[in-house]
């Protein structure tokens, strides 16, 4: 089987990325999942990649296992995200960079009634989610906009377009990424800036068993990574995979509060009542 990025299509899409956004790309949540995935893609590209995550050992395996297979240059930079100064220790120890593309995939979730979850654990969701993702569109933003060109992956979820009860957090804070994104797909635009948010559907990675849900049917987190840059100067949203755009496409003609309810019932078939990261 052919390898998109073999065939002549995805040898022009990997030049684009290249010229408009290299030569170096920051990855939040690069250890594993759909952040390791556009890493991969990436380097497949020929950009050189800062890895961001919690986990050295599991950035390190990534930076080194890249290096090896796509002669890129790689930094790693083992911070916790919902922590105060993360951000802070990102943008510092990338200073001496030319970066020209974000991909913020770091997050996590939780399912299962709020008034049963752990609070400490729902406000770290916010801070990982939101606070983390909005520091790093305003520092890499500015020096986006500084050099001429640039571009912003913001990770949001199919549930962030109305509420989702058994997932309420975390749906509230896909909502406040999708916001954002859309808002500074416009802001940006002019100062040769491209911001895309992704909206995918369910996805197998760790996330759900982290997250205490389980479902049979899911995205493969490459999948992902390839629409959603593809996707990246052309438009606003993208929803990877078919199950999101079905579900988009049926949940439109409801008023919300229905839409709300749907997604309810939906969450709770695969809710197990986990939280975590």
């Amino acid at each position: 089987m052919t390898h998109p990025s073999s065939t002549p299509a995805g040898a022009g899409r990997q030049a684009r990325w290249r010229a408009r956004y290299g030569p170096w790309v920051a990855v939040t949540g690069a250890s594993d999942g759909i952040g390791r995935e556009f890493a991969r893609l990436l380097a497949e590209a020929g950009l050189d990649l800062v890895l961001v995550a919690r986990r050295r050992e599991a950035l390190d395996a990534v930076a080194a296992d890249l290096t090896a297979r796509h002669g890129v240059t790689t930094r790693v930079i083992a911070v916790d995200l919902g922590r105060e100064t993360a951000v802070e220790t990102v943008v510092a120890e990338t200073a001496d960079l030319d970066v020209g593309l974000l991909v913020a995939a770091a997050g996590f979730g939780s399912s299962g009634r709020l008034v049963d979850a752990d609070l400490e654990q729902e406000l770290a969701m916010v801070d990982v989610n939101c606070r983390a993702v909005l520091a790093l569109s305003w520092h890499f933003g500015r020096r986006f906009a500084s050099r001429g060109r640039g571009g912003m992956v913001l990770m949001g979820s199919v549930v962030g377009f109305q509420g989702v009860p058994n997932a309420a957090n975390y749906a509230a804070t896909k909502a406040y990424v999708q916001s954002l994104a859309e808002a500074l797909h416009v802001e940006l635009a002019p100062l040769g800036v491209d911001v895309v948010a992704s909206a995918p559907g369910p996805v197998h990675t760790g996330f759900a068993a982290r997250a205490g849900m389980r479902y049979d049917m899911g995205l493969v987190p490459g999948d992902v990574a390839r629409a959603t840059l593809d996707a990246l100067g052309g438009r606003l949203t993208v929803r990877p995979g078919w199950l999101s755009k079905v579900l988009a496409g049926s949940l439109a003609p409801l008023p919300r509060p229905a839409r709300v309810r749907v997604m309810g019932r939906i969450m709770a078939g695969m809710a197990g009542g986990g939280r975590g990261r």
